[in-house]
């Protein structure tokens, strides 16, 4: 089977189709028909060796994956050959996968494997950081930064899932009436310069319960002092350049929070809690209550470019290879 590689981790233009033995599926475990792969900005990062966690070599990039199941290990019930599966696994970019049936569910037939694997991460990142760490409650204010993105729309997605009223700021006029289209009930504008005053007239009088910040930018601290009584700042990630600092006393005077969201850790301290959240949100997707926003999808000869979309970070919805 085919798998794209690298020796180093060095350049993105180091990753080279490769050869590898068909892998057997063990106790537990099933192989999965890779239909498209999902590639987060933090597969990127992993990608060139610059993630808080490196991985071993040879890589193989990819943790977000959708196809066909094709084989099933010892000790594994309930999946059988040919069912559409997605998954959260390792060595997304191959023909053939293993996973952990366990980190396995089901996709329903009316979503297409680029969305079911534009869906894993973000989702549970969105689904994690609002309701366990952010407390957002039916009728909140919720303003996402960064709403364009891959994690932006999946938390545009949630928070009206979760009953929130969404404010979502985007850099373009492209970026901004892509999200409207996404069901946002207000856009900003991300130029600092009286960005407070716009943010406020977008608020009406309400007061802004929760920011959903995956950037960490120019606006990390506009935001945080847009915030209402007991608000809460949700640090996602820092796409936005330097990590930005706080004044301390701002939570103080506020009564608010700063808040870290790490989907990463959430699996590994908390994996039933992070398994119910995936069971919640298969059922939202069969449903139709979330629709993962797949943005431009790249052919298997163009894994470098996808790598590259991912780490950029201007793509409008999430990056996705399409396999086969």
């Amino acid at each position: 089977m085919k798998v794209i590689a690298a020796d180093r981790l060095d350049s993105l233009a180091d990753y080279r189709e490769v050869e590898r033995p068909l892998p057997e599926p063990g106790p537990g475990q099933v192989r999965i028909a890779v239909r498209a792969v999902g590639i987060g900005y933090v597969d990127a990062l992993v990608a060139l060796g610059r993630y808080q966690v490196k991985p071993p070599l040879p890589h193989v990039p990819g943790s977000e994956i959708a196809g066909l199941v094709d084989a099933v290990g010892a000790e594994v019930a309930g999946w059988a050959p040919g069912d559409r599966v997605l998954a959260m696994t390792v060595g997304g970019f191959a023909e053939q996968v293993l996973a952990p049936a366990a980190a396995c569910r089901r996709l329903p037939d009316a979503v297409d494997f680029a969305a079911g694997a534009a869906l894993p991460l973000n989702y549970l990142t969105a689904l994690h950081g609002l309701a366990d760490r952010g407390g957002l409650k039916p009728g909140a204010t919720l303003l996402v930064l960064g709403a364009a993105g891959g994690v932006g729309t999946a938390a545009i997605d949630v928070g009206r899932a979760l009953s929130a009223r969404v404010i979502a700021a985007a850099s373009t006029p492209e970026k901004r009436a892509f999200v409207a289209a996404r069901g946002a009930d207000a856009v900003l504008d991300t130029e600092p310069a009286g960005w407070r005053d716009r943010l406020k007239a977008a608020l009406a009088g309400a007061p802004l319960d929760l920011v959903f910040d995956p950037v960490c930018g120019p606006l990390f601290e506009p935001a945080f002092r847009s915030l209402g009584w007991g608000g809460r700042h949700l640090v996602i990630g820092f796409v936005g350049g330097p990590i930005p600092a706080l004044p301390a006393n701002l939570p103080l005077m506020k009564g608010a929070a700063l808040t870290g969201v790490d989907v990463r850790q959430f699996q590994l301290f908390e994996p039933a809690a992070a398994a119910a959240h995936l069971d919640t949100l298969l059922a939202w997707l069969a449903a139709g209550r979330i629709d993962p926003a797949v943005g431009p999808r790249f052919a298997w000869a163009d894994h470098a470019a996808a790598l590259e979309a991912a780490f950029a970070g201007r793509s409008l919805g999430k990056p996705v290879l399409i396999v086969g």
